[in-house]
């Protein structure tokens, strides 16, 4: 089925506006927004919401209302984009990526892997997270660190994705991981990545939307909760999450804009954490907590 692009084309400053305005439109659903430079001579920027065919006039009604205060005169257009597998495209001939002693790579790099390296091989797939994007790099460097300063005796990897966190964290220490996501095809995904990567035990994968599952009691309390997803829900879910981890226990937050970082900072303070260091990589953070 066809995806549409709705966007608008303004400048820079307008386009981050209206980016917030959709994340706060469509922030905790399940609708990729984006801003791409069109013209950096002339500062010609547009601000996208990506969604199915069947949604279009329901989503064009919520842009047009989401903007109309500030940009009442803004034209909102539209694009058919064509049925291609983008995250397989998108992937295609990318680079190993290094974050920490981790070395992440697509099966046709099996040759860069050094004698010490942590190598995960994760291929172009129908789950994210494969090293290259900000939020991912991040969160391997902050286990890297987080697990070498003090091994956590279990570990939750929330909204898992490609399993590359999981893994990460399996490759470090010998220790039971439970690993979930709201989308079973990541699920599955995932436990094959697991397998691939000689880890096809040690780590439970489970679909579980939120914290609606017995899997968490059953592992739980956890020393490390890993949850690299967005800052909307994260914040949302801030006292769940600090509710499965066990004291002196470390959370790792991704997903989150350089923007929003003080606002997951202080859901998770008045949840009853302390800030301890943040990375940040390509506009994006990656926070720990404790």
């Amino acid at each position: 089925m066809s995806e549409v692009r709705l966007f608008t084309t303004t400048t820079e400053v307008q386009a981050n506006h209206i980016l917030d305005l959709l994340s706060f439109e469509f922030g905790e659903e399940d609708y990729a927004i984006a801003t791409t430079e069109v013209d950096e001579k002339n500062d010609i920027w547009q601000a996208s919401v990506y969604l199915m065919l069947y949604e279009e006039d329901e989503i064009r009604a919520r842009v047009a209302r989401a903007i109309a205060e500030d940009y009442p005169d803004l034209a909102i257009e539209r694009e058919i984009i064509p049925d291609i597998d983008w995250i397989a495209k998108s992937l295609e001939g990318l680079t190993p990526v290094r974050a920490g002693r981790f070395l992440v790579h697509g099966s046709h790099d099996r040759d860069k892997v050094r004698p010490h390296d942590l190598a995960i091989e994760i291929d172009a797939g129908q789950a994210f997270g494969t090293g290259h994007h900000g939020t991912t790099a991040g969160c391997l460097e902050m286990i890297d660190s987080v697990v070498r300063a003090k091994q956590p005796r279990n570990a939750l990897d929330l909204g898992t994705g490609s399993g590359v966190l999981a893994i990460a964290v399996r490759k470090l220490v010998n220790v039971p991981v439970l690993a979930t996501d709201i989308d079973p095809v990541a699920v599955r995904v995932a436990r094959d990545n697991g397998r691939r990567n000689g880890v096809p035990a040690g780590i439970e994968w489970r679909t579980a939307p939120g914290f609606h599952s017995t899997a968490f009691a059953e592992y739980g309390p956890f020393d490390l909760i890993i949850a690299n997803i967005l800052a909307r829900p994260l914040m949302k879910m801030a006292p769940q999450l600090v509710n499965h981890l066990a004291p002196g226990g470390s959370v790792i937050l991704s997903g989150i804009l350089a923007s929003q970082r003080w606002k997951v900072i202080a859901a998770y303070n008045g949840a009853g954490l302390k800030h301890v260091r943040t990375l940040w990589r390509n506009g994006w953070v990656t926070i720990h907590l404790q």
